[in-house]
């Protein structure tokens, strides 16, 4: 009961057999074994990062959960985030990322992708003011001791939680990032949801159980 009252409001937006709701380069791009699939390959490499878009409307205050394996590679989940298909092209998206990477070293960190860059390392109670840039007002946890609760090589569950100007985000019950997002201009209270598949090395990412809860709204200010 305790797990079913955890889940209660979340709704599922992937169906687990099918891409229906989703927008990305079919190349790249398949479901497999119940799980969404994004990978490249050494003949064919990506001129730029591409996403895998959730088109059944933009996330505002939510909180989502999903369970993701990499294999090589860097990856991440967009949030509040947006496309300008004039300036970069078809399913490229830049804003908020909860980050993904086969190293261990930047997965769990919140990255402004193609904007204010990396907004919270791993451990780090953060407050982004107007400037753009983060400040961080408490340690809470060592980066290192955190990446211990990661499992580099299966599955982990990550949580993202955004309401208002406070994003959390969680991998395996283990809080990674805490943020205040203060900037007025350059902090988005609401977009799209993606994944990433990132230029370099060939990669595989996959992605199960995604569910998503709409949270009450806060002010916007």
């Amino acid at each position: 009961s305790a797990a079913l009252a955890d889940d209660a409001g979340f709704n599922p937006i992937f169906d687990g057999k099918t891409l229906i709701g989703w927008d990305g380069d079919p190349s790249l791009w398949r479901v497999e074994h119940g799980a969404i699939v994004g990978q490249t390959t050494p003949d064919k490499p990506l001129k730029t990062n591409t996403f895998l878009i959730w088109r059944q409307g933009e996330a505002d205050d939510f909180e989502l959960k999903f369970e993701y394996r990499l294999t090589g590679g860097n990856s991440g989940v967009q949030y509040r985030s947006w496309e300008d298909p004039e300036k970069w092209g078809k399913w490229v998206v830049g804003g908020n990322q909860a980050d993904i990477d086969s190293t261990g070293r930047y997965t769990g960190i919140l990255y402004s992708e193609r904007a204010r860059g990396i907004l919270a390392e791993r451990g780090e109670k953060v407050v982004i003011g107007d400037d753009h840039k983060p400040k961080v007002v408490e340690k809470f946890g060592d980066a290192q001791e955190l990446g211990k609760k990661i499992n580099k090589d299966g599955w982990n569950a990550y949580r993202i939680f955004a309401q208002g100007k406070h994003l959390v985000q969680e991998i395996n019950g283990q809080l990674m990032v805490d943020v205040l997002d203060e900037d007025h201009t350059q902090g988005r209270r609401i977009g799209i949801l993606a994944l990433q598949l990132h230029v370099g090395e060939p990669m595989k990412l996959e992605v199960r159980n995604v569910l998503l809860k709409r949270l009450p709204t806060r002010s916007k200010h």
